[in-house]
């Protein structure tokens, strides 16, 4: 599995530009439901070494990462015509407890988390670029090898 680190030294144009479309604001991010259909909430990524996301912890998003970890991350976008331009990436969401990787999150993040809030870091194993112009989208694929 890939972590955000090891996705930016293989793919550091787009890992950039998905800094970027992430700070940017509030992100999607899809789970699977316990009845195999699709969930999808607003978040707030963190970026450092690691893909973070904290969230509460009776949230349903937690339950379903927990259940099955498989998730895809999608930036928000301005405006019908692409805004700034769309980034995701998907891969797997591991809960941790451990105290380093939560100092490591605080950290990152730009918000300070609640101590209640418990904590998920997201491999990559996909990501995504669509930036638009005269019209066209401009895309870019990376995969994990």
């Amino acid at each position: 599995m890939t972590t955000w680190n090891e996705f930016t030294q293989q793919a550091p144009e787009l890992a950039a530009f998905g800094k970027v479309r992430f700070d940017s604001g509030v992100a999607y991010l899809a789970t699977i439901r316990p009845d195999g259909g699709p969930r999808v909430h607003p978040v707030t990524p963190i970026l450092g070494e690691q893909l973070f996301l904290f969230m509460e912890p009776t949230s349903p998003k937690g339950n379903d990462l927990k259940r099955d970890g498989r998730y895809s991350l999608h930036c928000a976008v301005e405006d019908s015509g692409g805004g700034g331009g769309e980034f995701y990436v998907r891969g797997r969401a591991m809960f941790t407890d451990d105290p380093r990787m939560r100092e490591q999150a605080v950290q990152a993040a730009s918000y300070a988390p609640a101590d209640r809030y418990i904590l998920f870091v997201l491999t990559v194993e996909f990501a995504f670029m669509n930036t638009y112009g005269e019209g066209k989208a401009q895309t870019v694929r990376w995969s994990q090898l």
